[in-house]
């Protein structure tokens, strides 16, 4: 399926699609499971090329000895690969979560900060683990550009765009306000489970009627 659409979603076409996914889901959360600041952290780092489904099985052997930046400094790189050694990358993000950890406790009193500047300078982390870490745990209105949100961005027309930045800013330009604070949620399920790469079930769309993908009336269910 290509990402070719009929035209660019109008604003009023934006207000209704949240509004039918916010009636469907109110308060939707990150499938990543985590107790503490530090452990999303750990576990965003961690999703980079992984499932969340595989995330939450290393970090369930991991948070129960480790879930903070001096216990993860205390078990160090070698012993955190043996808990993660099931994640895709894992030598380099274990290498990134031990020099992140040793910012966090030299810089920020083992704390998780909430300004998009410090969270970039820590090893691992990037716009949309910022992007992620800023929406679910301190309430700001980011929409973090994975794959899902991506393919539904440009998909829908929506928000169209070469790169996931160039998507991003679209979807802050088109998203109303108010459904900001979960826009990012709401698009990652969208995509993960409706409006899936290969096989979109547009037959089971909530949002079908707004959609302007062009190609949606030959889906074949």
């Amino acid at each position: 399926m290509g990402l070719a659409v009929t035209k660019p979603m109008s604003r009023a076409r934006v207000t209704r699609f949240f509004e039918k996914l916010q009636a469907a889901d109110p308060e939707p959360v990150t499938e990543l499971q985590y107790q503490t600041p530090f452990e999303l952290l750990c576990a965003v780092i961690l999703s980079a090329q992984a499932t969340d489904v595989g995330v939450n099985k290393a970090t369930a052997r991991l948070f129960p000895l480790a879930n903070s930046p001096q216990a993860i400094l205390d078990l160090g790189e070698a012993g955190l690969k043996q808990h993660i050694s099931s994640i895709g990358l894992y030598n380099s993000k274990a290498k990134n979560i031990i020099a992140a950890c040793q910012m966090l406790v030299r810089d920020h009193a083992g704390e998780v900060p909430d300004e998009r500047e410090a969270l970039e300078k820590l090893p691992g982390v990037g716009r949309k683990t910022a992007n992620v870490v800023l929406n679910v745990l301190f309430g700001k209105p980011t929409i973090a550009v994975d794959t899902h949100i991506f393919r539904v961005g440009n998909r829908t027309g929506m928000a169209p765009g070469k790169t996931p930045l160039a998507v991003e800013k679209g979807l802050l330009k088109a998203i109303p306000k108010k459904f900001l604070r979960h826009a990012h949620h709401w698009l990652v399920l969208h995509g993960r489970y409706v409006c899936t790469a290969r096989k979109p079930k547009c037959h089971l769309c909530p949002v079908y009627e707004e959609c302007c993908w062009a190609e949606k009336a030959g889906v074949v269910a």
